[in-house]
């Protein structure tokens, strides 16, 4: 299996998939058609050599993923936003008067999108690191070594990640996009074994996919074990500020493991990659033929991958 280049996210009844600095956006809408809407990522960071720096890359692709991400979710939740009455008050608005409506609506989207990275950071910080920190801490009236406290700290901190997956997983919408989600690796799993992207070839690939960025997000809470095992002052203020520091770093490190997950394939990077093929059970399910056809066409819009094949003799 080689690396294709591309790769993607599921939105609401959608798949995005990225390629360079193009991604398309695939969505099923309600009246069944397929709208796929293809954009240019306007990059956060223009510096290449910067760009191209070992774990600092990582950084900038989180942050980039994330922004990429919400860009992409709010633009599949556009279909099912408005109701008919809504509607047709757009109809009925002239060329200027719907103009102004859009660039208006473009305003409060960026302003939303722009809260709801900040709220999501916030509640992930706050949910998957302090929450676990503080937790721990509870336990040093009868354990008095700090090694164990981390380690402690960090199995909590996994099995707050875990139970929140499977919490959300519960949920019909959730259900949906991660439906979806088996659909875009199957789509990128189809391409790299070698086989023509179709509905039946992509329904028999795989939906686990060792780039995945629910792999990424197990091997962030497992880089932090190791991390912050060395943590080793006094101060419990100074302790929360260092792991907030130290977030870029295991990010970064982190993501130089998925890329080299996604690049090679031996037995040691296999074993390695176990834990985040295995958690990908819960947030992958299998699509049915329409979510396959979406995918399809997310990738078709900015892959050759007919070219590609071609060229890798895959």
């Amino acid at each position: 299996m080689k690396y294709s280049g591309v790769g993607g996210q599921a939105v609401m009844e959608g798949v995005m998939m990225k390629n360079e600095d193009r991604y398309a956006v695939a969505v099923r809408k309600p009246d069944h058609t397929i709208d796929v809407k293809v954009s240019t990522f306007k990059e956060t960071i223009k510096n290449k050599k910067l760009r191209r720096l070992p774990f600092i890359r990582g950084v900038i692709n989180f942050i980039e993923s994330l922004i990429l991400g919400m860009q992409t979710l709010m633009y599949s939740a556009s279909f099912f936003e408005d109701d008919e009455d809504e509607k047709k008050k757009k109809e009925a608005m002239t060329q200027e008067e719907r103009k102004a409506q859009e660039e208006k609506e473009k305003k409060q989207e960026k302003a939303m999108m722009g809260g709801t990275v900040a709220f999501s950071v916030v509640f992930a910080l706050g949910l998957f690191f302090f929450l676990p920190y503080f937790l721990s801490g509870i336990f040093h009236k009868v354990i008095a070594s700090d090694t164990v406290i981390a380690l402690l700290e960090g199995l909590i901190r996994l099995a707050i990640f875990i139970g929140y997956i499977a919490l959300i997983s519960l949920t019909p919408d959730i259900k949906r996009v991660f439906m979806y989600h088996g659909a875009e690796h199957k789509c990128i799993n189809c391409i790299e074994h070698g086989m023509e992207l179709n509905v039946e070839n992509v329904r028999k690939s795989s939906r686990q996919h060792k780039r995945c960025g629910t792999s990424f997000l197990l091997i962030v809470m497992l880089i932090s074990i190791v991390f912050f095992l060395f943590i080793r002052v006094d101060s419990r203020i100074l302790q929360l500020v260092l792991r907030l520091l130290l977030i870029p770093v295991i990010a970064g490190v982190s993501y130089e493991f998925i890329r080299l997950a996604g690049r090679y394939d031996n037995w040691l990077v296999n074993i390695l990659s176990k834990p985040g093929l295995w958690m990908q059970k819960m947030t992958t399910k299998e699509p049915d033929d329409e979510m396959i056809e979406v995918g399809i066409a997310s990738v078709e819009a900015v892959f050759d991958w007919r070219k590609w094949q071609k060229e890798e003799n895959v």
